[in-house]
């Protein structure tokens, strides 16, 4: 045989091996007698990167539906060579994330403290260290803490109410992502860093530069957010860090600067710097202390998991009203009658009175959740409930948010915007674990409370203010983003407003 015909044969035995040894892996659910979705080779049942049009979060809802319309309370993937187990059921759901959450306590995520240690957050970290920091944690993001933030928080909705004038009065329409995205970075700039970001008066201003940095999905981005969420193999392998390294040296900077402004000046300031740092200094009762390297990475991970959720859900929610006159005006008259009982004050008690806001915006959460699947770990072998089937250590848990909360079993119509589904007479309707835009049980999301408060804050200074209206280019439906790992536009979302 000729050098040609060795090279020739070895790829042929090379390609054979491979293709046997995935063949191989993908039978794992077929020999558990679990139904699955067939995979394709080397993706499992991802999409092909240069033809992707559901994307991840697409290709899991889609599977919901799939395993729902067979009737199984469970089913099976692949993610690439990983087997990745869905549970259905929202009573299976319930079980695995709080009665049983001793299994399922970890997102799998890998984190390296030494190479990256901004991935040492409390999102990803796991076991006896998440248990730890989440205790530390807790009373940070209690009603109390928040409330003291709140004056911080209203200070940046002025500003945006500002600028959201200006726009009316110049007759120009109103990007609503650039907006809200400039109002979350200033809030949780000024919240998580003690930094005033000044975005609606300088759009250049570093804060909001790098923020952009953060959540831009281009394709490196995308690539490795990926890594992070499911290859964690990969990410160690070749050292991929959570952030760009410009990105991670101007939060680290920032936070420094501050902190040490703090300790030098004994200064103080109703932020969440400032609870961190009696957290350090071990003030709070039998709170051991944190360390910088810890109390930076939970601020950038606060900043980052934050800023995105909470712009792009007040976002949503502010298309929806432009096309929904009859539900603005109904929510305009709630704000401006519970106003009127603090006498005209947006207080933190009023905000908390507006009932009708809370229908709204969990509307919105219900139809975008901005977190559209919970993963997580089996942590050792787990026998599912009512069957023969044990899940070995290691396995991954994918539970896709979208696919619950747009199933019409459980939201009839689910595509219409309707927030009547949490009135308090259908609330107690929704079936348990068929909503979950903030995930629960333990590792329910800690910053919630925050979120909630950001998004009722800036409803109701611009509803209060300004109609809300679709601009001629404001399209009928969102197109979301099939090459992010949450729920985000491609299209820009142009509005109208008009002063009231």
């Amino acid at each position: 045989m000729t050098v040609l015909q060795y090279v020739i044969a070895g790829l042929v035995l090379g390609v054979s091996v491979v293709y046997l040894y995935f063949k191989w892996l993908y039978s794992y659910w077929r020999k558990r007698n679990v139904s699955y979705i067939t995979p394709r080779f080397l993706l499992g049942n991802l999409e092909y990167p240069w033809a992707m049009k559901r994307g991840f979060v697409g290709t899991l809802a889609d599977a919901y539906k799939e395993f729902k319309s067979q009737g199984k309370k469970f089913g099976g993937l692949f993610v690439l060579y990983k087997p990745t187990f869905m549970p259905v059921d929202p009573a299976m759901i319930k079980r695995m994330i709080t009665i049983d959450f001793q299994y399922f306590m970890n997102h799998g995520n890998f984190i390296d403290e030494k190479i990256d240690p901004l991935s040492a957050n409390l999102l990803n970290l796991e076991d006896e260290k998440w248990k730890t920091l989440r205790t530390k944690l807790t009373p940070t993001f209690t009603s109390g803490k928040i409330k003291v933030m709140y004056d911080e928080m209203k200070s940046c909705g002025t500003q945006m109410v500002e600028h959201i004038t200006t726009l009316s009065s110049e007759h120009k329409p109103l990007d609503i992502k650039e907006i809200i995205s400039c109002y979350s970075v200033d809030i949780i700039g000024s919240c998580a860093f003690g930094i005033d970001c000044n975005s609606f008066k300088n759009p250049d201003a570093e804060f909001r530069k790098y923020g952009r940095m953060v959540t831009e999905m281009d394709f490196w981005t995308a690539l490795r957010m990926f890594a992070i969420f499911f290859l964690p193999e990969v990410k160690k392998l070749f050292r991929i860090r959570s952030f760009r390294p410009d990105v991670e040296k101007f939060f680290t900077n920032a936070f420094k600067d501050v902190l040490n402004h703090r300790l030098a000046t004994n200064s103080k300031r109703n932020d969440f710097v400032q609870i961190l740092l009696e957290l350090g200094s071990g003030h709070g009762g039998s709170t051991k202390g944190l360390t910088t390297e810890e109390m930076l990475a939970q601020s950038v991970i606060f900043f980052g998991a934050g800023f995105e959720t909470s712009s792009t859900n007040l976002s949503f929610c502010l298309y929806e009203l432009a096309w929904h006159q009859d539900i603005q005006q109904r929510l305009r008259e709630e704000i401006l009658e519970v106003l009127n009982r603090y006498d005209g004050e947006i207080t933190y008690e009023a905000i908390m009175d507006m009932k009708y806001m809370d229908q709204v915006l969990d509307e919105s959460l219900r139809k975008y959740p901005p977190v559209p699947f919970l993963n997580r770990k089996c942590g050792k072998d787990y026998k599912v409930p009512e069957t023969d089937l044990i899940l070995e250590k290691g396995t991954s848990v994918m539970i896709s948010v979208t696919g619950l909360q747009m199933d019409p079993d459980h939201f009839p119509n689910p595509e219409k915007f309707d927030p009547d589904r949490f009135s308090k007479e259908n609330k107690s309707k929704i079936i348990p674990f068929t909503f979950l835009p903030f995930g629960d049980g333990p590792r329910v999301c800690i910053g919630q409370r925050f979120a909630v408060l950001q998004n009722k804050i800036g409803l109701c200074l611009i509803l209060k203010n300004f109609r809300i209206m679709p601009h001629e280019s404001t399209p009928k439906k969102i197109r979301i983003n099939p090459r992010a790992v949450t729920t985000v536009s491609i299209d820009k979302i142009l509005l109208r407003s008009e002063v009231l």
